[in-house]
């Protein structure tokens, strides 16, 4: 598929969509409805974990009940999407993909976000052409991306072939680069969003501080 079989994987939330702020707000404001201590930007990417149930149980010092879960769930999402809107894309994130594009590589878009409100979202953005396939979430399991990737990827391989070993995915969580080995292809991790530069540095992948380097890393990778 594409020029070489190159073909990035790109994530969305604090990836290619500049949304940590929005992400910030509406965990304090979840929290201040669940009686939680407020969170900094710096403890949030400290402790920031997928499944995201283990991340309160970091919080909490024990993990949610299901019942819990569900208020807490419910609670970030709705004040999320009330400040999704207002995101921009990451500096330089358009110019990178519709660059690519016309090099003649592939790309798509895998996000844990729920696919019915990912979908419109990143058309409103213009850059929806740039990717051959993309792909939100449509179930309501906890679990984080491996099982999302082998999906995608089969997917991909039915429309033309996707060597694994030729794919690079580009996102700002441990979690991607989980996925990412799962299927064996690489990672690149990105600073931008909602893990810390450390967190990310002990997955044991590149880290880098722009789109820009991501993409130059990853062309290296394959």
């Amino acid at each position: 598929m594409g020029k070489h079989g190159k073909h990035l994987v790109w994530d969305w939330n604090g990836t290619l969509l500049d949304d940590i702020g929005a992400v910030i707000g509406a965990t304090n404001a979840a929290f201040a409805e669940l009686g939680l201590e407020q969170i900094t930007l710096e403890r949030y990417r400290e402790l920031y974990t997928v499944p995201v149930p283990k991340f309160y149980e970091r919080l909490m010092g024990r993990l949610p009940t299901d019942a819990e879960w569900t208020v807490m769930d419910d609670a970030f999402h709705r004040h999320y999407w009330a400040r999704a809107e207002g995101c921009g894309l990451t500096a330089g994130a358009a110019e990178l993909l519709a660059a690519r594009q016309d090099s003649g590589f592939t790309q798509s878009l895998l996000s844990l976000a729920p696919h019915a409100e990912l979908i419109p979202l990143v058309r409103r953005h213009g850059i929806a052409e740039r990717f051959v396939r993309m792909d939100g979430r449509v179930d309501q399991s906890t679990d984080g991306k491996s099982g999302h990737m082998v999906r995608h990827l089969a997917a991909l391989g039915a429309v033309g072939a996707v060597a694994a070993d030729r794919v690079v995915v580009i996102g700002d969580a441990a979690d991607d680069a989980v996925a990412a080995a799962h299927v064996g292809a690489k990672a690149v991790l990105y600073t931008g969003g909602s893990h810390s530069r450390a967190s990310l540095e002990r997955v044991g992948v590149p880290v880098v501080d722009s789109l820009a380097e991501a993409v130059a890393v990853a062309e290296e990778l394959v």
